[in-house]
């Protein structure tokens, strides 16, 4: 991105090493952070000396703000989320916060209906009830 030019997450001017990072949801980091705290215990007879204070608290961080628990549920999520073309950072913002109205799926990422492979309201509509149906039966 030039020095001119301003960032803006509503039009999705975010800085090309952004644009192009893969972003993870909480539910994700979660699930990987719980994998690595299980290796820990197996590995050591007091899984409290492997592991530090900042790795503890951004578990239970992940853990408290993931909106979905059960690993298919993830997978599921990232599946549907995939499929309308986002960018990895409306994905995630969608994927962790989700919205239950199309106005506040708009409101949190504005660049679903501002960006050029804009969203209809009908689309945006079929994908937040995709993903309610994922969490009523998660």
């Amino acid at each position: 991105m030039s020095g001119e030019e301003e960032e803006n997450a509503a039009e999705l001017k975010i800085g090309d090493e952004f644009l192009k990072a893969k972003c993870l949801m909480n539910c994700e980091v979660s699930l990987i952070l719980e994998h690595k705290y299980e290796q820990l215990q197996q590995m050591s007879e007091d899984p409290m000396n492997q592991v530090s204070q900042v790795f503890e608290k951004s578990l239970q961080y992940v853990k408290r703000f993931s909106r979905y628990k059960n690993p298919d549920a993830v997978r599921q999520v990232r599946e549907i989320l995939s499929r309308y073309q986002l960018a990895e950072f409306e994905l995630c913002v969608l994927g962790n916060l989700c919205p239950e109205t199309v106005e506040e799926a708009i409101a949190m990422v504005p660049s679903i209906k501002t960006k050029g492979r804009a969203h209809d309201d009908e689309a945006i509509e079929k994908m937040l009830n995709d993903l309610s149906m994922i969490k009523k039966f998660e």
